[in-house]
């Protein structure tokens, strides 16, 4: 019986990074809209975008990025993950007159980095059975270009990407097992 928790707590600590809570975030202005054709602002994010489907990036759109935005960010996470702020996806280098993103893509010399998982590359919500939890789409507006390594944590990609930030937007989808 022993071997069902070891395995069960295995699970939980492959669905997160953090410590238990979620990551604390930089106030910045919130004037970007951010939208999907796929979902709408605090419904369930359908299963073709989750591990449970295709696991593909949903589409996204967005206005309002600032003048004298230099580059776009997108950060999506899993404030809910058991172990605190679990992040699926990090791309920057999308350029600022870019304003949206098509399903399982990457802009044209906009570059991923590693999520939690460790990988460069969308991972979908894939959270452990129970309540749903939120999946937050975040779009940065970058007043300077953020310079972060190839193989930068999330947390440190999303802390250079926020140090850099002018404004951001969000979009929060649910999805729950």
């Amino acid at each position: 019986m022993w071997w069902l928790l070891v395995l069960g707590l295995a699970g939980l600590t492959a669905c997160s990074s953090g410590g238990g809570a979620p990551r604390a975030e930089r106030a910045l202005p919130e004037r970007i809209a951010v939208s999907s054709p796929a979902f709408a602002a605090g419904v369930a994010i359908p299963r073709r975008f989750t591990c449970e489907g295709e696991n593909l990036s949903p589409p996204l759109g967005w206005s309002g990025v600032p003048t004298g935005t230099v580059e776009v960010a997108l950060v999506v996470d899993d404030p809910d993950a058991p172990r605190g702020t679990y992040v699926h996806w990090v791309v920057v280098g999308i350029e600022p007159d870019h304003a949206e993103l098509a399903e399982g893509a990457v802009p044209p010399g906009a570059r991923q980095l590693p999520n939690s998982a460790g990988t460069a590359t969308y991972t979908g919500p894939c959270p452990p059975s129970g309540p749903p939890h939120h999946y937050r789409f975040t779009v940065y507006a970058l007043q300077r270009t953020a310079n972060i390594a190839s193989d930068a944590s999330p947390e440190a990609a999303i802390e250079a990407i926020e140090a850099a930030a002018a404004a951001r937007g969000r979009l929060v989808g649910t999805f729950g097992r």
